[in-house]
């Protein structure tokens, strides 16, 4: 389904004449990878940013300090930013940033399985939070990967 959902991002990219990126940080570039297992995806993907520790994220996209104090890695805010800074960073069309708990653990307040998602373009950014539950940190991930692929889809059909 991953397969699927890659070859139709870049069908639709590509007809569109719109490229796109990614900032990821629990699925450490496994949309990357599912965008790049396709054949003719440079047309479309120049580049994404793993970004796993908080220093990457305030390094390569820009992230706020402030933000991950006040907000912590795996919030709605923090991902806003990572998706801001992946669009300014590729000059790309699109960008899904994400971050999350894969686990195993997580906390009260940040169980495992929470993921927050952003998609950024021109016309703005568009944030999310899912709760995956505790499925265990492959399927976590995979989940993860499915649901972004599933957001740019979204984002090139309109």
């Amino acid at each position: 389904m991953t397969e699927v959902l890659a070859k139709d991002i870049l069908l639709r990219a590509r007809e569109r004449g719109l490229t796109v990126t990614t900032a990821e940080s629990c699925t450490g570039g496994m949309v990357a990878a599912a965008l790049t297992d396709i054949a003719g995806s440079s047309d479309i993907f120049h580049r994404g940013m793993v970004t796993y520790s908080n220093a990457a994220k305030q390094d390569m996209l820009g992230v706020r300090h402030e933000t991950l104090e006040a907000h912590g890695a795996v919030s709605e805010q923090v991902v806003r930013e990572m998706a801001a800074g992946a669009l300014a960073a590729a000059k790309a069309d699109l960008a899904i940033a994400i971050s999350g708990v894969a686990g195993p653990g997580g906390s009260e307040l940040k169980p495992e399985g929470r993921v927050c998602f952003a998609l950024a373009s021109a016309s703005g950014i568009a944030t999310q939070t899912v709760d995956f539950g505790a499925l265990g940190r492959a399927s976590v991930r995979a989940a993860a990967t499915h649901h972004a692929l599933e957001l740019l889809v979204d984002a090139l059909t309109d």
